[in-house]
């Protein structure tokens, strides 16, 4: 969810009452002239509440975002680290996996991993198909560049492009994988896949008070 969006549903999620002000003279006010200040007063102290809440809520909406942001940071560095370390054309492609990955539903980790297994990280991707560091499409499929290619792949791994949903809709990474290569093609592509997703970080990454942690 966008920034905008989670701060606006939590403003939404409140009612601002507005403050009705008259003159009063409190010079023998009669019953009536009491009763409409204590109205305006109490909606005046009910509308400090709301706005202290409104306050308080977003504050805890902006530390939410920000420690969101922290998490998308430590996965996508983790990812360029690898690719780093090994030399890999993908490397600087981390949180373009990491946001397709989040808007798809998969595994962080799982677009990089199939692009070790295939390509080496892009060292070796398909020769007559452009940007094409996946294997996708049995190398017959280009793309416009590897941003593309990640967008492409990752939308078809979530389930999300009707003509491949059936294969990938609703599945755990191992069946995505499956799907992806069955073992009766590549035995053992799946294990393969899993074992180098391991190595580029864990599942789960805590955010707390601005320190990320990996959970094993």
């Amino acid at each position: 969810m966008q920034k905008k969006q989670l701060v606006a549903r939590i403003v939404e999620s409140f009612i601002i009452f507005p403050i009705v002000t008259m003159p009063v003279s409190f010079a023998n006010l009669p019953q009536t002239g009491v009763s409409i200040v204590s109205t305006i007063e109490a909606v005046s102290s009910q509308k400090q509440n709301i706005e202290s809440n409104v306050l308080l809520a977003l504050n805890k909406v902006s530390k939410a975002i920000d420690e969101a942001d922290l998490a998308l940071e430590a996965k996508a560095n983790a990812i360029n680290t690898y690719f780093t370390e090994r030399e890999m054309p993908l490397e600087g492609m981390g949180m373009k996996m990491v946001l397709e990955a989040e808007k798809n539903n998969i595994d962080w980790r799982l677009l990089p991993a199939i692009a070790v297994r295939e390509s080496t990280g892009g060292k070796f991707a398909c020769k007559k198909a452009t940007y094409n560091s996946f294997g996708w499409g049995s190398c017959k499929i280009g793309f416009d560049s590897n941003e593309h290619a990640i967008e492409i792949v990752a939308k078809n791994l979530g389930g999300n492009n009707p003509n491949t949903a059936k294969h990938y809709d609703d599945k755990t990474t191992l069946q995505i994988l499956r799907a992806y290569n069955p073992p009766s093609v590549v035995p053992r592509y799946a294990e393969q896949v899993i074992a180098i997703m391991s190595v580029i970080g864990p599942t789960e990454i805590v955010v707390n008070d601005k320190e990320v942690a990996f959970n094993q």
